[in-house]
């Protein structure tokens, strides 16, 4: 089968849906590929790169004939109609917002793919073009405010002053958001965060941002999508969204919700209570922005030097590094499309990734598909075990009790260190005393560093050995087992501290 690769006839756009990379791998499962001459210019991707790879470049009339055509966006009316019966076209659709779409498909007689319907479940990841772009686009998120904000991230103390670092804030913690926490944390700025989804609070966190809490019930999400917030939740939400947004220097919203307009989060009167020179970047503004003064595709600025910034280009504004990304998420599709690599794609509509993205199949409307039970919260509880014998609880002892052997034990040594000899009254002094600074220091050792703290007892045990080899000679008999108990526990502490380190390490190598 001959896959076509056509420009992108959307004003502005930089992406391709493949590069010379991904083209390659296509023809590897089979495929003849086809790209429309200047098709990947804007991304990097020039006629030669497509021809040095041995991939035809061709015209759009031979383009949109062949029987599958790939593109990033959704297909237009005109090429809808240059599109052969029979055909199979695979872009973003939008589908939950684009009925008119699918009725013009329908009407085509074609098969349509819709890659931004992937299902979010674990083997799906990999097509999924939805995040694939949202990473880039956090990321370039906070490169653009860092352009408009005018100043630095980090903060510095110099000879001139100290220059406190930016105070980021962003709302919303899946894909877009975890990759704008990361950019601007590595950038030194101090970064909190807000997701109505409690269970991402540790993955803001391990990014390095601070987790926002506000007093409300928070429900796990079952589909890992934020959910549309209740009354309530929006009351006990927009004095924290006023609170955070007017301490900070650059906001970042990316809240959204499938098949709805974009939350409003950020009001006019928080806006204009915000500092002069503060940024606001709504990456919800395709769907109308989550701040009350975002105008899609253009950059506003307050009359209080408030700027924001509502680009719907953001993924697109790193071109190259996107097209890749997306020509992956293609490949990816494919091999699950094309099971014996003979270069016939394939659907199977009992795979639920392959039903979910299929609107349209041979002309008849496939919309909206079956829904797919997946879960980002906790698994749910399994059903009680039959009660087993229960024995009864060993009785913990009681401080009292404990005091006394305490005592006991305190009393027994002074008395021995009483009539020992003082070498002896020496020694057992410094061996009290390790004993309780020992106690106390490793008691206060987290509990995932008592394997590292393994390997450092190995010197401690080699010194044991040296002073036990020292005294196992003074022809003593008492002194000489000792001394070979000392050597032997020691030697296994030894050894055994050298193989749970080279078993940590090896965790930490690349095979």
């Amino acid at each position: 089968m001959l896959i076509g690769i056509p420009r992108e006839s959307k004003a502005g756009e930089t992406l391709v849906a493949a590069t010379a990379k991904t083209a390659t791998q296509l023809r590897q499962l089979g495929y003849d590929v086809l790209v429309e001459s200047g098709a990947g210019a804007a991304a990097d991707q020039p006629d030669a790169a497509f021809a040095a790879a041995d991939i035809r470049v061709g015209t759009a009339a031979e383009v949109w004939a062949a029987d599958v055509v790939i593109k990033v966006n959704a297909p237009t009316e005109e090429e809808i109609l240059r599109l052969r019966s029979g055909a199979t076209i695979i872009s973003m659709m939008a589908p939950a917002r684009s009925p008119e779409l699918l009725e013009r498909l329908q009407a085509a007689g074609v098969t349509a793919l819709a890659m931004d319907a992937v299902p979010r479940i674990s083997r799906a990841q990999s097509m999924d073009v939805l995040s694939s772009m949202a990473n880039v686009a956090g990321y370039r998120a906070v490169v653009e405010s860092a352009h408009e904000f005018g100043r630095m991230f980090t903060g510095q103390v110099t000879a001139a002053g100290k220059i406190p670092p930016a105070r980021v804030f962003v709302v919303g913690a899946g894909v877009a958001g975890l990759a704008a926490i990361g950019a601007a944390s590595a950038m030194g700025a101090i970064v909190r965060a807000f997701d109505v989804r409690p269970e991402v609070a540790e993955q803001v966190e391990s990014m390095g941002a601070e987790f926002v809490t506000v007093e409300m019930e928070q429900e796990v999400s079952s589909d890992g999508y934020a959910k549309e917030m209740t009354a309530e939740q929006e009351a006990a939400t927009a004095a924290m969204y006023d609170e955070e947004a007017r301490a900070a220097d650059i906001v970042i919203t990316t809240a959204l919700i499938p098949g709805r307009p974009a939350p409003k989060l950020i009001s006019a009167e928080t806006i204009a209570g915000m500092r002069g020179g503060s940024v606001i970047v709504d990456m919800a503004a395709a769907n109308g922005g989550n701040a009350a003064a975002t105008v899609t595709d253009e950059k506003v600025v307050t009359e209080n030097g408030v700027t924001i910034l509502g680009y719907t280009d953001l993924a697109g504004r790193l071109a190259a590094q996107t097209s890749q990304l997306y020509g992956t998420n293609i490949v990816n599709l494919l091999k699950l499309l094309t099971p014996e690599k003979d270069g016939q794609l394939t659907l199977d509509m009992d795979d639920v990734v392959q039903r979910g993205i299929t609107t349209v199949l041979g002309g008849e409307s496939m919309w909206p598909p079956p829904p797919v039970q997946v879960s980002a919260g906790a698994p749910a509880p399994a059903a009680p075990a039959p009660p087993a014998e229960v024995k009864p609880a060993k009785k913990p002892m009681s401080s009292d009790t404990k005091l006394g052997l305490v005592g006991i034990a305190a009393a027994a040594l002074f008395l021995l260190i009483g009539f020992a000899p003082a070498q002896l009254q020496l020694n057992l002094t410094v061996f009290a005393l390790s004993i309780v600074i020992g106690y106390y220091v490793i008691g206060h050792v987290h509990h995932a560093l008592h394997t590292p703290l393994m390997s450092v007892t190995n010197a401690i045990s080699g010194i044991i050995v040296v002073g036990a080899l020292l005294q196992i000679g003074k022809g003593d008999t008492a002194i000489t087992i000792i001394s070979f108990v000392a050597i032997l526990l020691a030697s296994i502490n030894i050894f055994g501290g050298f193989a749970v380190t080279r078993r940590m390490l090896a965790m930490f190598s690349r095979s």
